[in-house]
């Protein structure tokens, strides 16, 4: 152990207050609705621009936004744009009671199209969608449905780190499926349509028992790290975005309990949303999906899911990288893994769209 880093870690985190740049990239709103605010970070300076076609960034619901931009030297936000990209992300802000209405169909058929549509106006190119966790659901099944409708949108790629597609593959909820069974659901569509929605201390909890591992050997992890200032700085860090989380609007929650939870609809392709079928295999761009190793919530079984389904894509790519559900896409790791993977589909991905349906696998 480093001594003098040791004694100027403690200082700083009892004296000064922290250790982590909670700093956010600079950015500015551009349109701004009940549900959401586009936002678009401004450019580095001394960055030359990249001729490579914007990049909209799409969160999950639960996570707040910065879940992209998590801290100074370890923001994905900060990465995109030291490569010179246009960077756009949609905020949707917490819900509250008088969301409970809002499902899915309002993500896939309304704000996402109408986000990327207006990136594609602005840019004068085709987006790239970078989704994470029930953002690449969200990504997925809004291209997916703009072709069924036969209106595709300017997408140019799709990217879904940590995203679970087969909800069978995840042990944590594997148990609680046959329960939901024999139930029907009731008991949870009860408790949900009473609340209005799936409260954000509840979401943060969730979070955090899927960890609870880690979170008993905590402080012998960082008593040992005592002097590794850039991991004092991520637990740090991981612990705002843990005291930030939102919650999920009722309907929202309960298509989620009931469509992927019990019923693990998207495993077979698709879902019905808005009484029609939104089928996976009809996403027509190209696709990198990206799995965590160490993800208890999206393990890579339920995320490699959902390559056989994108049979409509020219290509898609299927990677892991070293991580849980967050560190998968802006751990320590990920800065020499799952962003370099990005880049390269994001480069490849800029030119012409690819012609002939291709699968490929790296590790």
């Amino acid at each position: 152990m480093h001594f003098v880093d040791a004694v100027a870690n403690v200082w700083d985190r009892t004296v000064v207050g922290h250790l982590a740049d909670l700093e956010r990239m600079p950015r500015e709103a551009l349109v701004g609705s009940p549900s959401a605010i586009l936002y678009r970070y401004r450019p580095l300076s001394g960055v030359d621009p990249s001729p490579g076609a914007p990049v909209l960034l799409v969160p999950p619901l639960g996570a707040p936004d910065f879940a992209y931009d998590l801290r100074r030297g370890c923001s994905l936000v900060e990465h995109l744009l030291l490569q010179g990209r246009s960077v756009y992300l949609i905020d949707y802000g917490p819900k509250s009671f008088s969301d409970r209405s809002l499902g899915m169909e309002h993500w896939v058929d309304e704000l996402l199209p109408a986000t990327i549509r207006e990136i594609a106006a602005s840019e004068g190119d085709d987006v790239h969608l970078v989704a994470w966790s029930l953002g690449g659901i969200f990504a997925l099944l809004t291209v997916a449905a703009a072709v069924r409708e036969r209106s595709p949108l300017p997408v140019r790629s799709v990217s879904a780190i940590g995203t679970p597609v087969d909800i069978s593959r995840v042990p944590l909820v594997a148990p609680l499926r046959p329960l939901a069974q024999v139930t029907g659901g009731r008991l949870i569509s009860s408790i949900y349509k009473g609340v209005g929605s799936f409260p954000a201390p509840v979401v943060s909890w969730a979070f955090q028992l899927t960890a609870v591992d880690k979170l008993v050997t905590r402080p012998l992890a960082v008593l040992s790290r005592i002097d590794d200032r850039d991991c004092l700085a991520q637990i740090e860090a991981v612990d705002h975005l843990m005291n930030n989380m939102h919650g999920y609007p009722g309907r929202v929650f309960g298509q989620i309990f009931h469509l992927l939870l019990r019923s693990n609809d998207l495993a077979s392709g698709g879902l019905r949303l808005a009484g029609r079928d939104v089928e996976l295999s009809d996403v027509d761009v190209p696709v990198l999906v990206v799995a965590g190793r160490d993800d208890v919530i999206a393990p890579l079984k339920a995320v490699r899911g959902a390559v056989p389904l994108l049979s409509g894509s020219p290509e898609v790519r299927f990677s892991t990288s070293p991580g849980g559900h967050l560190g998968v896409l802006t751990g320590r790791r990920a800065r020499d893994t799952t962003w370099p993977e990005l880049d390269r589909a994001l480069s490849d991905w800029d030119g012409p769209a690819v012609d002939e349906p291709d699968t490929a696998t790296s590790a």
